[in-house]
C-alpha cells in the first residue's frame, strides 16, 4: 500500500468511537459526542490521574495473557489483544499528540495497522486480517503504548490542555480505551474457548452451584417519561437529545433471567419449537446449529458445561444467562409468555436504581447470583441486578432519537449511519469497567450476536 494512501500523521480530527462495535468516524469538533462539561471529576481525579488508571488497566487486563494470546483471532468479529492494546494508543497519538505537541513523530505504517472505521482519515488494515498483524511485535507495542503515555503526560502537564475542547477529547479516548477493555475480555474469552484445551484466561476456582432464585414482577404505572442523557457528565451523542414518551403501565422482572430459567426452556424443546423463534432468528438457529447459549456444551454424562474466562466448569442454575442473541432471547420470553422490554421502559425503570452492581471492578468476570433475600419487592426499587452482570437486550431496535442530527462532517458517521439492523442492549455487563455505564448508554448489536455479554430481563404489559 503507498504511504500516501494512509492515514496521515498531524490530523486535527477528533474521533468518535461506536461503543458496541468500535466503529468509528472524525471530525473537526467533538461537541456531538460529549454531554455536559467534563472539567469537574465526580471522583475527584485530575485528567492526567484519570488517564494514568485507565491506560494502566488496560495493562493489567492484558498481563495473564502469553505474546501468543496476544495475536490470535478467532473470527472476523474478534481482535487481537495485541491490537486493541495498539488501537487505543494510537487514538491518542493521532487526535492529540500529533496536532497538539510541537515536534511529535507518529509512524503512518502504525496509521495504517490501527485505524480501526475511520474512514476519513484514510486507508487501514481489514478488521478480518487483523490476526495476520504479527509485526510489530508485543514488546514493541508495549514500548509504542509506553511512548504516548510519556508523551501524553507532557501535553497534559502542559498549556495546551486548557484549550478549548482539548479535555473533552482526551475524556473521549479515555472513553473509547475502556470500551476497548471490555472488547479485549469479551475477545479474549472466544479466544480461549477456541482449542481444545480451552484454557482459563485468569483461573480463579468458581462457587459452588446454587438453586435457581424466585422471582416476581415489579409494577410500573407508565405515563410521561424523560428519555436520554441530560445535565453533566461524558456521554454519546446516541443517548440525546432527550426527549418524552408515553409509556403504558407495564412490569419488570425483578431480576435477570437465569441459566436455571433457562435449562427448563431448553428441556422443554424451546430451541426446537419453531412457533417461539423470528422466522430469521430460525434461520440461525438452523444454520448455526443452536442448541443452548454460546460457550454451553454437554459433558458425557449428559449434564452442561460452560467455558468462563476462568476456565470450563458446570453451569450454575442461580447465574444470569450470558451470551445468547437477541433472537434467543426474544424465543425465551414468548416461551414464557411475555416480552422483552423497550428501552424506554428499561431506562425508566432505572431512574431511581443506583449505577452499582457487578461489573470490572468486582472481577467476578462473570455474571454472579442475586442475593435471594425477599427484600424489596414490589415496587420499582425492588429491582435488582438493572446494572453489571449482562447487557439486556431490548425489543427496541437501534434508531434515532426524535431530533437527533448526525453532526455535519465524518463525525456524522459515528452513529448515524449505523442505526439499522440493531437492537439495544442497556445496563452493562461484568466486564463493563466502572465509571463508564449510566442508565442513558445505549449499546447495540446485530441480533445474530452471541459473543458478547448479552442476557435478558423479562417484561409484561399490565
Amino acid at each position: 500500500m503507498p504511504v500516501s494512501s494512509r492515514p496521515r500523521s498531524g490530523s486535527s480530527s477528533v474521533a468518535v468511537v461506536d461503543p458496541a462495535t468500535d466503529e468509528s468516524t472524525t471530525s473537526s469538533d467533538v461537541s456531538p459526542a460529549v454531554a455536559g462539561p467534563l472539567d469537574e471529576r465526580p471522583d475527584g481525579l485530575d485528567l492526567l490521574e484519570r488517564y494514568t488508571e485507565v491506560r494502566s488497566t488496560t495493562e493489567r487486563l492484558a498481563a495473564p495473557l502469553s505474546a501468543e494470546d496476544q495475536v490470535v483471532q478467532s473470527m472476523p468479529d474478534v481482535s487481537p489483544t495485541k491490537w486493541h492494546r495498539a488501537h487505543v494508543t494510537w487514538f491518542f497519538e493521532t487526535f492529540l499528540l500529533a496536532p497538539l505537541l510541537p515536534g511529535y513523530g507518529a509512524d503512518p505504517d502504525y496509521g495504517f495497522l490501527f485505524n480501526s472505521y475511520y474512514e476519513a482519515v484514510g486507508a487501514r488494515h481489514p478488521r478480518p486480517e487483523r490476526g495476520l498483524i504479527t509485526r510489530p511485535t508485543v514488546d514493541e507495542i508495549a514500548a509504542y503504548r509506553a511512548k504516548v503515555d510519556d508523551a501524553m503526560g507532557e501535553l497534559l502537564n502542559g498549556p495546551r490542555v486548557h484549550e478549548p475542547g482539548v479535555r473533552s477529547l482526551v475524556e473521549l479516548g479515555l472513553n473509547h480505551e475502556q470500551q476497548h477493555q471490555e472488547l479485549l475480555l469479551m475477545d479474549i474469552k472466544h479466544v480461549l474457548s477456541s482449542t481444545i484445551l480451552k484454557p482459563a484466561y485468569r483461573g480463579r476456582r468458581a462457587a459452588d452451584p446454587t438453586a435457581n432464585p424466585v422471582w416476581t414482577w415489579v409494577d410500573f404505572d407508565g405515563g410521561i417519561a424523560s428519555i436520554g442523557h441530560r445535565g453533566k457528565g461524558f456521554a454519546f451523542d446516541n443517548e440525546g437529545p432527550a426527549h418524552d414518551v408515553l409509556l403504558r403501565p407495564f412490569r419488570l422482572a425483578d431480576r435477570a433471567v437465569t441459566v436455571g430459567d433457562w435449562l427448563l426452556f431448553v428441556d422443554d424443546g424451546g430451541y426446537e419449537t419453531v412457533d417461539l423463534w423470528l422466522s430469521d432468528g430460525w434461520h440461525h438457529r438452523n444454520t448455526n446449529d443452536w442448541q443452548a447459549p454460546m460457550y454451553w456444551r454437554r459433558a458425557d454424562d449428559g449434564s452442561w458445561l460452560v467455558h468462563t474466562l476462568d476456565g470450563e466448569r458446570p453451569v450454575d442454575p442461580a447465574e444470569p444467562v450470558v451470551h445468547v442473541s437477541y433472537y434467543e432471547a426474544d424465543a425465551f420470553a414468548r416461551w414464557a409468555g411475555a416480552r422483552l422490554p423497550t428501552e424506554s421502559e428499561w431506562e425508566a425503570a432505572s431512574a431511581s436504581v443506583a449505577v452499582d452492581g457487578n461489573l470490572l471492578p468486582a472481577e467476578h468476570l462473570h455474571p454472579a447470583p442475586v442475593a435471594d433475600d425477599g427484600a424489596s419487592r414490589g415496587t420499582g426499587s425492588g429491582l435488582r441486578q438493572m446494572f453489571g452482570d449482562v447487557w439486556e437486550w431490548t425489543a427496541s431496535p437501534y434508531t434515532a432519537y426524535p431530533g437527533f442530527r448526525p453532526a455535519p462532517g465524518a463525525v456524522g458517521e459515528y452513529n448515524g449511519k449505523f442505526m439499522i439492523d440493531q437492537q439495544v442492549l442497556r445496563g452493562g455487563c461484568t466486564v463493563t469497567p466502572g465509571g463508564h455505564i449510566r442508565s442513558t448508554y445505549r449499546n447495540f448489536f446485530p441480533a445474530r450476536a452471541r459473543w458478547h455479554f448479552g442476557g435478558l430481563r423479562l417484561a409484561a404489559d399490565r
